[in-house]
């Protein structure tokens, strides 16, 4: 792997022979096919070789991980430096700090490359404001997570695109040529090239590439969305917190309510399937492959959970419906349509997306 890493060192060249023409390693360095790349950006993933940013310098090369592996190779050509390396576990903090060890080592008594001056702000900068949501998900299996979870607004102030999404908010990209934009990390070096850009409109709408294709929603379509997740997680949080309360009062006969039994105990079957459904996944991670693409108790298991779930959240519905003309405490009442409607609308989602019945060895 040291002959390898310098091999795109000495582009193309082992031993003094030229095994490939120079050329050839600056065509796999640049990615030309993606939207952005054809626009102009150079940062992204050419031929079996991406540029990464790291404390100020652009790295090319490649990373991978298995099933109790995960490995590394990244050089800097200009600086004629690189690494090679691989842990026997699938430790991501333990890698990421191995990386951090070797990228520090070797860039120590190196000069970060220049940075591009700030330029002004595209002319239409201002059409590209408003919410966007992932375009192009690299595995359709998780998109119908990742649509929500990667909502994101843009707007611009101050000459900057910024960036509010979950976990950061206002995160300045600075622009430098064009439509394009470099990250202006608020700890860090800056990178020295530009890794976002507005893509030119078509007939679907407006798109920006900013830690992957994004396309932009009205905003009547947004807050919606976010409303909804926030809803779920509430209700989610809620029944469980709830739980201990009701289930520890059944065993006082003064504090049992049989009338409200079903409407708080359905809601519950309905998030502990969905805790289920997380746990089989978190189990599964170590061999993934094996045990969720082939049938087997983990992948039962899995598209059980799913039925589950979405069972109990129509029986927590159809019992709400049934008690309406029951002596029903007011607050258990409106929490229980509140919960329930969430239940059912996620189950709805769920359902739209293929989740529910997932059948992984298929």
């Amino acid at each position: 792997m040291a002959n390898y890493v310098q091999f795109y060192l000495n582009r193309g060249a082992v031993g003094g022979v030229q095994v490939v023409p120079a050329a050839d390693i600056d065509r796999m360095e640049t990615p030309t096919r993606t939207w952005e790349a054809q626009q102009g950006l150079k940062a992204g993933y050419g031929l079996s070789n991406y540029a990464s940013i790291h404390d100020g310098f652009v790295y090319h090369g490649h990373n991978g991980g298995v099933n109790g592996g995960l490995t590394d190779m990244s050089y800097l050509p200009e600086y004629g430096v690189g690494y090679f390396y691989s842990i026997n576990a699938g430790n991501g903090a333990a890698f990421g700090k191995i990386g951090d060890a070797i990228r520090a080592y070797i860039t120590r008594s190196l000069q970060r490359q220049t940075v591009p001056a700030a330029g002004p702000l595209p002319a239409d900068a201002q059409q590209y404001a408003g919410w966007y949501e992932p375009a192009s998900p690299r595995n359709q299996s998780t998109y119908f997570l990742e649509r929500l979870l990667g909502l994101r607004r843009v707007r611009f102030a101050g000459g900057r695109l910024l960036l509010t999404s979950l976990g950061q908010i206002d995160q300045p990209f600075v622009p430098v040529a064009g439509e394009q934009f470099r990250n202006l990390p608020k700890k860090g070096a800056s990178e020295p090239i530009a890794t976002a850009a507005l893509l030119a409109p078509n007939a679907e709408g407006r798109f920006a590439f900013i830690g992957g294709t994004t396309h932009r929603i009205p905003t009547w379509l947004a807050f919606p969305q976010i409303a909804l997740v926030a809803w779920f997680v509430l209700a989610f949080i809620a029944i469980l917190l709830y739980a201990p309360f009701w289930i520890i009062g059944g065993f006082f006969k003064k504090r049992r309510r049989p009338q409200e039994r079903s409407i708080r105990l359905w809601p519950l079957i309905s998030v502990l399937s969905l805790l289920a459904f997380i746990g089989i996944f978190i189990a599964s991670s170590s061999d993934m492959i094996t045990r969720l693409g082939n049938l087997t108790i983990y992948s039962v298991a899995l598209f059980l959970t799913t039925l589950v779930f979405a069972v109990a959240s129509v029986a927590a519905a159809l019992s709400l419906w049934k008690a309406r003309n029951q002596p029903i405490r007011k607050f258990v009442r409106w929490f229980s349509i509140a919960v329930t409607s969430a239940l059912l609308i996620a189950t709805v989602y769920l359902l739209w997306w293929g989740v529910i019945g997932i059948r992984t060895w298929s």
